[in-house]
């Protein structure tokens, strides 16, 4: 089987020579770090956004800097720069890297250097870390992904809230782990209840009988590219619901596609060696992601 991810991307030479911006100042490749006492590789401490370049533009900037100052407000964190500040350091990467379209940013706060290897905040006292990380990346998945059921779940938002784009991921990790251990792509997750929920990496939607189904969103990431689709779907006149669903439901489906920035909407083959529909992208998917990619365009 050939090895598949949800970020899978063409090779491209140039970013072995990209500009990377720390704390205000653009740095090669090789000379962007971080002090090992920052909290971010300490503990995790630290929220982030994922961006898609398309013709110039960031693909729903405004929607990613909403989440990422509403996260940062939730841990306590002063990102110490305004949103007009934010998109200062975006374009001044994005021109040291001449890209024009096919990139990916992630952009990465965390709460800074302690002053001692411990996890109180108020040992975060230098201020944040703020980095932005841009590659030329044009998403090159061969193929409908296979998916496997894990015992990881998402959970509570009184443990670690999961709607929080947090840098403590070890539990996706973890999920991807399992998945692929069993032969899988990538995890299906369940939410607390053992309704379907979400992948290790992106949202889960199924098409059943022309609708369009997928999570409640109460134990999952709601993503901005999931709710693009949702908006699609409505103002298409297609069926959407937003649902507690079994995976009797979802070995069932028509089509199963994952919703996220990178890939936007990537096709299910597999879920627990079921095939699913023909085992390639479905009408309903091929239909959403022509509905996707005409608005991003717009």
């Amino acid at each position: 089987m050939t090895e598949v991810s949800t970020h899978q991307a063409l090779e491209d030479a140039r970013n072995d020579t990209i500009q990377i911006w720390v704390n205000g100042t653009l740095k090669p490749r090789a000379e962007a770090t971080v002090s090992v006492f920052d909290s971010g590789f300490m503990l995790g401490d630290g929220v982030w956004e994922g961006l898609r370049l398309y013709d110039g533009r960031w693909a729903f900037l405004e929607e990613h800097l909403d989440r990422l100052f509403e996260a940062a407000k939730a841990i306590d964190l002063d990102i110490g720069m305004d949103r007009a500040a934010v998109i200062d350091a975006l374009e001044e990467t994005r021109l040291a890297n001449g890209m024009a379209s096919d990139a990916h940013a992630r952009l990465m706060v965390t709460r800074g250097v302690k002053t001692r290897p411990f996890q109180h905040p108020s040992l975060s006292q230098q201020g944040p870390t703020v980095v932005i990380i841009m590659e030329h990346s044009r998403p090159s998945i061969p193929r409908p992904l296979k998916l496997a059921t894990v015992p990881h779940i998402r959970g509570l938002p009184m443990t670690q809230d999961p709607k929080l784009n947090s840098h403590s991921k070890l539990n996706c990790i973890l999920a991807c782990i399992a998945a692929e251990k069993a032969g899988a792509d990538e995890a299906l997750m369940l939410d607390i209840n053992g309704f379907v929920n979400t992948t290790n990496a992106c949202n889960f939607f199924i098409v059943r009988k022309g609708v369009v189904w997928t999570s409640t969103g109460d134990y999952c990431m709601n993503g901005i590219t999931r709710q693009k689709v949702i908006d699609l779907c409505r103002a298409n006149d297609i069926p959407v619901f937003e649902r507690n669903y079994s995976l009797v439901d979802t070995y069932g489906a028509d089509e199963a596609f994952l919703t996220g920035t990178f890939g936007a909407q990537t096709p299910v083959s597999e879920i627990d060696g079921r095939q699913i529909g023909t085992g390639e992208a479905g009408p309903m998917t091929l239909r959403l992601r022509a509905l996707y990619k005409d608005l991003v365009a717009s």
